[in-house]
């Protein structure tokens, strides 16, 4: 099977005509939104009341609103000491995401979700007072506040929160909450900066039509309705991936579609049939995605999420769903054995706006081992406190070359008009498959190092379902010549890196050997990782968890391609079992170091 990207590598001078068309269009936009008659135009009919009370299927946290009702916000792994009834409308945050969390809500599920005695009505009056404060200072439209990267989950959280405010609120701050309301959604429907997020801002303006009562919902249901169906056709894939291959990105679009089917069903209306075929393709697609430690893949752009929110999202799914192991649109695939567990990126990266958050690290896998995350990636997100440079393949488990990099992030004005797509990297990806009663064989060869050095990466693992082990080789190889183009010898030897992050609480010591590292995860179970490249070391890592950096190691192994083009490492992951005699070892359809003496 081979994965290829439609189009060729991006062309600078391409790129830069299209940046400059693109700051044109916004900086006509900006002018436009300023000016005093574009809030005119935001005006429409005044919702009546609420139609439906929306449900937000993500588990809240009641212990962040209970610290808010004391005084303390906490929000994008920052605090802001506000004290009991401050104002954080009119203080400086302690960082950019911390306002962007702020400016989404992201407190308010929280706030409505205590529900102590103890408190009373006090969670309700605050999040009362909290934002019809925001209305009052915010009423007007300006980049950040209403802008694409917080407009978006503001109107989520209150459309679904709503109902919650009306039980306390006075028929004046009633209307004041309706028509704010309203007003985004109108606004939502009008943000064009990019397509990747289409179906989501309008799945949100459907959920908050369908929770106005009157023409004002009415007409938002008519018009984003539509939309939805145009953009799930786009951005879900036949297998349940989505465009963009996060695999978080899909549980999130998941999640927002169950509450507007749940809305819908509020109302007495059907949902379109592509909103129920995307719940049910997704549905399946965050079952492939989610591994034995209940949390999903980390791949391009996304983490691997909360346990709860993942369980939340497939608890309305009671069918017995056979778990494949390739998603053939998405690109990955899948290995399952008694305790081992691997996912593979096997696809090129996304493509134009839809790589806004993909990452250069062609082969990446993360490995779980019973209930344990042993290996993983980076779990960078647009979200999250990092550099672009956690998108590389240094920042993965999968190989790296000398100093050149398998695709990278668009910098400077290109970034800014565009937003950080990623650009080269792999463009083609062959995978062959296959499996019986002894084990699952996988080979994956990828082209994201051609272009600087002529070379291709080949990573080949077997599963051996018997021993209950993974073994693995990396190669570097000469690309095959193609007419009219000859692949020439490396002229000096190129520096190789083959890195396993380790998930964050993974024990790890090195042997004396230098040959074997010895892994232990919260269980306590242990397991060997065996390999036989020229140099291995632990050295710093980090891995991204809520937005958050936890620090972490990883084991890294290094070598030299030669001046024939060609490189080697193998590597095993086995159990430390010694009480129990292996079995009869199957056949690998490749060699496997064996264990130090």
């Amino acid at each position: 099977m081979s994965q290829r990207r439609s189009g060729a590598r991006a062309r600078p001078i391409g790129l830069l005509l299209e940046a400059a068309r693109e700051s044109l269009r916004r900086q006509l936009r900006y002018e436009w939104r300023a000016s005093p008659l574009y809030p005119l135009t935001l005006n429409g009919p005044r919702p009546e009341g609420l139609a439906a009370a929306p449900r937000d299927f993500r588990p809240p946290e009641p212990d962040e609103g209970r610290a808010l009702l004391l005084g303390r916000m906490n929000l994008a792994g920052g605090t802001l000491e506000i004290g009991q009834g401050g104002d954080p409308w009119d203080t400086t945050s302690p960082s950019r995401r911390f306002a962007v969390e702020l400016h989404r809500f992201a407190w308010l599920p929280d706030l409505l979700a205590v529900t102590d005695p103890r408190f009373g009505e006090r969670s309700l009056r605050e999040a009362l007072r909290l934002s019809l404060d925001w209305i009052e200072m915010f009423s007007a439209v300006t980049p950040f506040s209403w802008g694409a990267e917080v407009l978006e989950r503001r109107v989520f959280n209150q459309a679904c929160g709503m109902q919650s405010l009306f039980a306390i609120a006075s028929e004046v701050e009633r209307r004041k909450l309706l028509n704010s309301l309203a007003r985004q959604a109108r606004h939502l429907m009008r943000i064009g900066d990019g397509h990747a997020r289409a179906a989501e801002r309008a799945v949100v303006v459907a959920i908050t039509g369908a929770a106005l009562a009157g023409k004002a919902g009415t007409s938002l249901l008519t018009r984003a309705l539509p939309r939805v169906t145009r953009a799930l056709k786009v951005e879900v894939l036949p297998d349940g991936g989505v465009r963009t291959r996060s695999p978080q990105q899909a549980l999130e679009l998941l999640l927002d579609l169950l509450t507007l089917d749940d809305a819908l069903l509020q109302r007495g209306l059907a949902a379109p049939a592509e909103v129920s075929r995307a719940i049910d393709r997704l549905t399946g697609a965050v079952r492939f995605f989610t591994l034995g430690d209940g949390r999903l893949g980390a791949f391009h752009g996304g983490e691997s999420g909360e346990v709860r929110r993942i369980e939340a999202a497939v608890a309305h799914d009671d069918a017995e769903r056979r778990v494949y192991g390739y998603a053939p649109h998405s690109g990955y695939h899948r290995l399952a054995g008694r305790s081992v567990q691997v996912l593979i990126d096997a696809a090129p990266p996304s493509e134009g706006t839809w790589s806004a958050a993909a990452c250069g690290q062609p082969a990446a896998l993360e490995i779980v081992c019973g209930a344990d995350r042993m290996i993983v990636n980076s779990g960078w997100s647009i979200d999250a406190l990092a550099p672009q440079a956690m998108r590389l393949a240094a920042a993965a488990s999968t190989a790296s070359l000398g100093e050149a990099t398998a695709g990278a992030p668009l910098a400077g004005f290109a970034a800014r008009a565009l937003g950080p797509r990623l650009i080269g990297g792999a463009v083609r990806v062959d995978a062959r498959r296959n499996e019986n009663e002894t084990g699952v064989w996988l080979e994956l060869t990828h082209d994201g190092w051609e272009a600087a050095f002529g070379l291709l990466h080949e990573r080949r693992l077997f599963l051996d379902l018997r021993l209950d082990e993974l073994r693995g080789e990396d190669r570097f190889r000469l690309a095959a010549e193609t007419p009219g183009r000859r692949s020439p010898l490396p002229k000096t030897m190129r520096p190789y890196a083959l890195r396993f992050h380790l998930a964050p609480g993974v024990k790890v010591s090195l042997a004396r050997d230098q040959r074997s590292a010895l892994l232990r995860g919260p269980s306590n179970k242990g397991w060997w990782l065996r390999n036989d490249a020229p140099e291995v070391s632990l050295e710093p890592s980090v891995h991204f968890e809520q937005g958050q950096p936890r620090r972490t190691l990883q084991i890294v192994l290094r070598g030299q391609v030669g001046l024939d083009g060609e490189a080697r490492v193998r590597w095993k992951l086995t159990p430390v079992d010694p009480a129990d005699s292996p079995p009869p070892r199957a056949q690998s359809p490749f060699p496997s170091p064996e264990p130090a003496p």
